[in-house]
């Protein structure tokens, strides 16, 4: 009786060593952009750029220049299309005193690709630039577009 339980005892034992903890989950790693799945359309990347309105050391960008802006340097980089739209943004500033600006969201759907990123890229860097900006925030996602 004794070689009966003696076996599958010694087993359960060597089973009970085998167990390992859980792995920790994986993280995703930087730079590697998420999988869609579309029921119909293209995966497509999604960028909303917004631009604030108030220039630095006073005064706000006018309607032209912002025109000129999306005319000259936006639409030859991205000639199937855009979408602009007003906005108002708000926080609070020094001191806790709150802040509210007029902006403008650019939303454009382009291949997810290195060149487009960079086109987008250079726009923000041009804006910056010649309206003496701190930023101006990219917001990117994956979507299925179908015509």
């Amino acid at each position: 009786m004794l070689n009966k339980l003696a076996m599958p005892l010694a087993f359960v034992f060597f089973l009970a060593g085998c167990q390992t903890t859980a792995a920790p989950p994986e993280q995703i790693p930087p730079n590697t952009a998420p999988v869609a799945v579309c029921g119909s359309g293209d995966i497509m990347m999604q960028t909303t750029l917004w631009f604030g309105m108030n220039k630095p050391k006073g005064g706000v960008i006018s309607s032209s220049e912002w025109q000129q802006f999306v005319d000259n340097d936006v639409t030859p980089r991205f000639k199937d299309g855009l979408s602009v739209y007003d906005g108002k943004g708000q926080w609070l500033g020094e001191g806790g005193k709150l802040a509210r600006e007029n902006s403008k969201a650019l939303m454009l759907i382009h291949q997810p690709d290195r060149a487009s990123s960079d086109s987008i890229n250079a726009l923000r860097d041009i804006y910056k630039k010649r309206f003496d900006q701190e930023s101006v925030m990219r917001v990117d996602s994956l979507v299925c577009v179908a015509f």
